[in-house]
């Protein structure tokens, strides 16, 4: 149901009285929120709701009781459909399969397996941190991750949603790994991935900046352009002299703008962009300056 001017908590506690199963807000115009701040649930403009519910729920009543809790003549733009019953806690392996990045590198949910004997593999499933692979700017780190020779050094995941590019890195050969992202689901995601990839013990998870100690061989920051020019200092501060920056989350329109934020630390190669869902996103890799 596109919920228009109706209140999506106040609709979400009508659904719940009347038993439903799950509830899903999602983006009815096109508009979507890319980056809220850690504890902000912010919503679009027009809002969809959609809610599973079991075979015998009246949905008459569940009508009525939207209409009169809303004051409604009529409800707006709806649909009921019936769904035949599946396993539905592994119905999204059908959208995640195995993913390679690179030459060895590859992301694989669950208990999938892959035939290349040479292969580094990432377990991880969908969760509630960003980061699996399938999206364009964490595909051009993990691409970028497998192609360095990464024996011995250390590595700073900053803003590491699931921890993905950490753990990768570690599993090429890293010898140590910090990750930090000031959501606390990420540093849970993070923490619980790490041992399931049985990396645990050398990955340190951090909630904040302030708590990350020294400076790194492989830095990587897969967040959006807005934070990484705001925190240019302090993300190529954290860069050894001499060593490598992957900054990502970047659209190609921003990229002269990141340039700019990271000239008095950072001589830059050549971008590395990638087209995804009509934009195009870029990857930008270089190495910090002596000093």
């Amino acid at each position: 149901m596109d919920l228009e001017s109706l209140n999506p908590e106040s609709v979400e506690e009508v659904f719940a009285r009347h038993g439903a199963l799950s509830i899903t807000l999602t983006d009815a115009g096109d508009k979507p929120v890319l980056e809220p701040a850690p504890g902000e649930t912010p919503l679009w403009r027009d809002t969809r709701i959609t809610a599973l519910f079991a075979a015998d729920a009246d949905l008459d009543r569940l009508q009525d009781d939207l209409l009169q809790a809303f004051d409604l003549d009529a409800l707006p733009t709806h649909a009921v459909s019936d769904l035949a019953d599946r396993a539905w806690e592994r119905e999204w392996l059908k959208d995640f399969g195995p993913m390679r990045f690179g030459e060895r590198l590859w992301i694989c949910p669950g208990d999938s397996t892959v035939a290349d004997q040479g292969a580094v593999v990432v377990r991880l499933d969908p969760g509630l941190a960003f980061g699996t692979g399938s999206h364009a700017t964490t595909a051009l780190c993990l691409e970028w991750l497998d192609g360095l020779s990464l024996q011995g050094k250390t590595v700073l995941d900053y803003g590491c949603g699931s921890g993905v590019l950490a753990i990768a890195a570690l599993l090429l050969g890293g010898d140590s790994a910090t990750a930090m992202d000031i959501d606390p689901q990420a540093v849970t995601a993070t923490g619980s991935n790490a041992e399931n990839n049985r990396v645990g013990a050398r990955l340190t998870v951090l909630g904040q900046d302030e708590a990350i100690d020294g400076r790194f061989d492989i830095v990587v920051a897969n967040i959006l352009a807005g934070p990484i020019i705001e925190l240019a200092g302090t993300i190529a501060g954290h860069v050894k002299s001499g060593c490598l920056l992957a900054l990502s989350g970047i659209l190609s329109g921003q990229v002269n703008d990141v340039f700019d934020a990271y000239e008095p630390w950072i001589e830059f190669d050549e971008q590395v962009l990638k087209v995804q869902g009509g934009q195009t996103w870029a990857r930008l890799t270089g190495r910090r300056i002596e000093g």
